[in-house]
Protein backbone atom coordinates (compact mmCIF):
# COMPACT_ATOMS: atom_id res chain seq x y z
CA UNK A 1 0.00 0.00 0.00
CA UNK A 2 1.26 3.41 -0.97
CA UNK A 3 2.58 5.94 1.91
CA UNK A 4 0.06 7.62 3.99
CA UNK A 5 0.94 10.49 5.11
CA UNK A 6 0.32 11.32 9.04
CA UNK A 7 0.41 8.12 10.23
CA UNK A 8 4.05 8.80 11.96
CA UNK A 9 4.34 7.39 15.26
CA UNK A 10 0.82 6.46 15.64
CA UNK A 11 0.31 2.78 17.52
CA UNK A 12 -2.08 0.81 16.28
CA UNK A 13 -4.28 1.83 19.52
CA UNK A 14 -3.52 5.79 18.97
CA UNK A 15 -4.64 5.17 15.25
CA UNK A 16 -7.96 3.00 16.78
CA UNK A 17 -9.09 5.98 19.29
CA UNK A 18 -8.41 8.61 16.31
CA UNK A 19 -10.57 6.66 13.95
CA UNK A 20 -13.18 6.63 16.63
CA UNK A 21 -13.12 10.06 17.52
CA UNK A 22 -13.86 10.89 14.10
CA UNK A 23 -10.09 10.59 12.43
CA UNK A 24 -10.69 10.41 8.30
CA UNK A 25 -8.26 8.86 5.68
CA UNK A 26 -8.42 11.40 2.82
CA UNK A 27 -7.30 12.16 -0.89
CA UNK A 28 -6.88 15.25 -2.22
CA UNK A 29 -7.21 16.73 -6.11
CA UNK A 30 -5.30 19.13 -7.84
CA UNK A 31 -4.64 20.56 -11.30
CA UNK A 32 -1.75 21.40 -13.62
CA UNK A 33 -2.09 22.74 -17.14
CA UNK A 34 0.49 22.68 -19.82
CA UNK A 35 -0.54 24.56 -22.98
CA UNK A 36 -3.40 22.68 -24.18
CA UNK A 37 -3.21 19.53 -22.14
CA UNK A 38 -5.06 19.75 -18.24
CA UNK A 39 -3.96 16.42 -15.57
CA UNK A 40 -6.29 16.37 -12.15
CA UNK A 41 -4.49 14.34 -10.12
CA UNK A 42 -4.88 12.98 -6.94
CA UNK A 43 -2.83 13.56 -3.51
CA UNK A 44 -1.07 11.06 -1.34
CA UNK A 45 -3.58 9.58 1.14
CA UNK A 46 -3.74 11.73 4.26
CA UNK A 47 -4.59 10.77 7.78
CA UNK A 48 -6.23 13.70 9.25
CA UNK A 49 -6.80 12.93 12.80
CA UNK A 50 -9.37 14.21 14.84
CA UNK A 51 -8.41 17.53 16.19
CA UNK A 52 -7.32 18.74 12.46
CA UNK A 53 -8.78 20.54 10.17
CA UNK A 54 -9.65 18.96 6.62
CA UNK A 55 -10.03 22.23 4.91
CA UNK A 56 -6.59 23.54 5.74
CA UNK A 57 -4.78 20.25 4.82
CA UNK A 58 -6.21 20.18 1.28
CA UNK A 59 -5.42 24.50 0.84
CA UNK A 60 -2.03 23.65 -0.31
CA UNK A 61 -3.54 21.54 -3.23
CA UNK A 62 -6.58 24.16 -4.32
CA UNK A 63 -3.92 26.80 -4.48
CA UNK A 64 -1.08 24.62 -6.86
CA UNK A 65 -4.66 24.53 -8.58
CA UNK A 66 -5.16 28.12 -8.78
CA UNK A 67 -1.87 28.98 -9.93
CA UNK A 68 -0.73 26.13 -12.18
CA UNK A 69 -4.23 24.67 -13.25
CA UNK A 70 -6.84 27.32 -14.22
CA UNK A 71 -5.31 28.59 -17.62
CA UNK A 72 -5.75 25.09 -20.13
CA UNK A 73 -8.68 25.56 -21.98
CA UNK A 74 -11.38 23.91 -21.39
CA UNK A 75 -10.64 21.39 -19.09
CA UNK A 76 -8.12 23.40 -16.88
CA UNK A 77 -10.83 25.62 -15.76
CA UNK A 78 -13.18 22.60 -15.34
CA UNK A 79 -10.74 20.97 -13.44
CA UNK A 80 -10.00 23.41 -11.29
CA UNK A 81 -13.11 24.41 -10.29
CA UNK A 82 -13.61 21.03 -9.45
CA UNK A 83 -10.42 20.71 -6.87
CA UNK A 84 -10.79 24.00 -5.41
CA UNK A 85 -14.68 22.69 -4.43
CA UNK A 86 -13.88 19.21 -3.66
CA UNK A 87 -10.85 20.68 -1.66
CA UNK A 88 -12.75 22.91 0.43
CA UNK A 89 -15.43 20.22 1.37
CA UNK A 90 -12.52 18.33 2.93
CA UNK A 91 -11.61 16.23 0.26
CA UNK A 92 -12.47 12.75 -0.83
CA UNK A 93 -12.70 10.64 2.65
CA UNK A 94 -10.98 7.24 1.46
CA UNK A 95 -11.40 5.97 5.06
CA UNK A 96 -13.78 2.83 4.47
CA UNK A 97 -10.88 1.96 1.24
CA UNK A 98 -8.18 2.42 3.49
CA UNK A 99 -9.23 -0.01 6.12
CA UNK A 100 -10.81 -2.46 3.73
CA UNK A 101 -7.31 -2.43 2.38
CA UNK A 102 -5.14 -2.98 6.04
CA UNK A 103 -7.53 -5.73 6.99
CA UNK A 104 -6.49 -7.82 3.99
CA UNK A 105 -3.27 -10.34 4.60
CA UNK A 106 -0.80 -9.60 2.13
CA UNK A 107 -1.14 -12.36 0.46
CA UNK A 108 -4.41 -11.50 -0.67
CA UNK A 109 -3.99 -7.68 -0.80
CA UNK A 110 -2.22 -7.84 -4.39
CA UNK A 111 -3.43 -11.05 -6.04
CA UNK A 112 -6.08 -8.47 -8.31
CA UNK A 113 -3.09 -6.51 -10.05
Amino acid sequence: MAEIIGLDGLSDQELNSELQNGGKFVIYSYCISVIILSFKQPSAIYFVRSDESRFVKGLQYSALSLVLGWWGIPFGIIYTIWCVISNSAGGVDVTNDVLGALAQPDSERYLDR
